[in-house]
């Protein structure tokens, strides 16, 4: 059995310039955008549905505000014709949107996830998709985390980060799986 349903949705979640500001500070997995890229060009090549996602920050200081330049999605990220856009104001891309009517509509059974956060967008719309009853992967090295601190003040690694997010997914939520697998799927 193919990891992919037949009736699955790729989902690029909040690719867009503002992440590649210095405020987010250090990030891992210098690779995402490249998986991604070539994750869209074989989905799309596959003639399957891709809904995307962008982020439209209510925070007055944000970089990802719709004024502001990072708000724009990161070159070939952007929606083609015939691709839906969901625009969001939250770290999940099922509340305050269609995403879910959307895809009930299309029949969709499977959401395929990747994008910028693993922590915390990409990791939020997942927990929300299981809930909702979809089947979730996650396309875990085509996503990235930031140096965050601890509530105690300590350093916690982008990698460390992305590792408990993924790991917490794919063990409650969803199943982690890699860009060439899916890619090999589409075959």
């Amino acid at each position: 059995m193919s990891m992919l349903s037949s009736k699955s949705v790729l989902i690029p979640i909040d690719v867009q310039q503002a992440f590649d500001d210095p405020v987010w500070g250090r990030r891992n997995n210098r690779e995402m955008e490249q998986r991604g890229l070539a994750l869209l060009a074989a989905w799309r090549a596959a003639a399957r549905p891709v809904i995307n996602v962008k982020h439209n920050s209510v925070e007055p200081d944000s970089t990802l505000r719709p004024d502001r330049p990072g708000n724009a999605f990161k070159p070939g990220f952007e929606p083609q014709d015939g691709e839906a856009l969901i625009e969001k104001t939250v770290n999940a891309a099922f509340i305050g949107t269609t995403l879910e009517a959307d895809l009930r509509g299309q029949g969709i059974e499977q959401i395929v996830l990747f994008g910028i956060t693993s922590d915390q967008c990409v990791s939020t719309t997942a927990r929300v998709g299981a809930n909702l009853g979809f089947d979730v992967l996650v396309v875990g090295d085509a996503c990235v985390a930031f140096d965050q601190k601890s509530p105690e003040g300590e350093a916690v690694s982008a990698e460390d980060i992305h590792l408990a997010h993924l790991t917490t997914l794919n063990t409650e939520f969803g199943r982690v799986v890699n860009s060439a697998a899916v890619i090999a799927a589409l075959d």
